[in-house]
């Protein structure tokens, strides 16, 4: 890990704050992949859209490991970017190893991003489109009985959110994966601090991102800050998947407890050594795949689970 950070230093890439937000996309999009072995080829990947609460079509694809007659367990799966940058084809390859490995589908969606949809559209877009799965399982072939929903860094954020919502109205759901989410209002713990600059993540980003995404005096909203929640009891089980050398790693765990506590069953893989978003850096670090797997295994476990 701390060779490819001093890779990307020596590179001289402009940090994303830097950056105006057509241009961050653009730099964030080539690279995304660049450190994640060859994608997967998979029998079944389909190009649909999903309709936002406000009628907008929003793109989607599916990922099927398999076809044939017997209905898949699915997982909505939300891209991570800070709530500015990317889509359906920076995650590509991370939603075709999710599905190869668990053995279910993977529904990704292409959410709106800020700063042309400030929040809360992201989480409207995200609860609309796990509503949109459970309601149209069926047709697509899949089990709306064993539904899932996840993502990494904002989507992880969006996840957690969206697993609150999914309580409150009866929609049952066997897992929550949430990867290096973010879970709370300020970026204030001793993480943060030790590990804001020269970790990937660095402090400004987050500020660029949070400023794009979301007015000050919104961010105590538990929509935006899941461990604002007032009540955690009765949310679907959780994978939570860290980074220990990651600005949002404190939050992950503070989140992770107060699931437990609340009674909620919590995996936590703490993957040490390594920095944000390496759970896209399979080509050089083996603690990535390694992390998918874990991911994997957990969707797969969830949904065997008698219902």
């Amino acid at each position: 890990m701390a060779g490819l950070l001093e890779r990307i230093r020596r590179a001289n890439r402009p940090p994303w704050h830097a950056m105006s937000v057509a241009d961050a996309r653009r730099a964030y999009e080539a690279a995304a992949e660049v450190l994640e072995p060859p994608r997967p080829t998979l029998p079944r990947v389909d190009e649909l859209t999903i309709p936002a609460v406000d009628g907008t079509p929003l793109p989607a694809r599916l990922y099927a490991p398999a076809t044939g007659d017997a209905r898949l367990p699915a997982l909505l799966y939300l891209h991570g970017g800070g709530f500015v940058l990317g889509n359906l084809a920076t995650h590509d390859a991370l939603c075709r190893e999710l599905a190869q490995r668990s053995g279910g589908a993977v529904l990704a969606l292409d959410y709106r991003l800020a700063p042309e949809h400030r929040f809360p559209t992201a989480v409207d877009d995200a609860w609309a489109a796990l509503q949109w799965l459970a309601a149209h399982a069926a047709g697509l072939g899949l089990d709306p009985a064993r539904l899932a929903v996840g993502g990494d860094s904002a989507g992880g954020t969006l996840a957690a959110v969206a697993a609150i919502l999914a309580r409150d109205h009866a929609l049952p759901l066997a897992l929550q994966l949430l990867i290096t989410p973010g879970t709370a209002p300020a970026p204030e713990t001793p993480s943060h601090r030790l590990f804001g600059h020269g970790f990937l993540l660095d402090a400004a980003t987050i500020e660029w991102f949070f400023d794009h995404y979301i007015d000050r005096d919104q961010r105590h909203d538990w929509r935006f800050a899941p461990m604002l929640a007032d009540d955690l009891e009765g949310v679907a089980p959780a994978c939570v998947i860290l980074a220990e050398c990651d600005p949002l790693v404190d939050e992950g765990l503070a989140y992770a407890d107060r699931l437990r506590a609340a009674g909620v069953a919590v995996e936590l893989d703490l993957v040490r050594g390594v920095t944000h978003d390496f759970i896209k850096m399979g080509r050089v670090l083996k603690v990535a795949p390694a992390a998918q797997q874990f991911a994997a295994d957990a969707l797969s476990h969830a949904w065997r689970a008698p219902r």
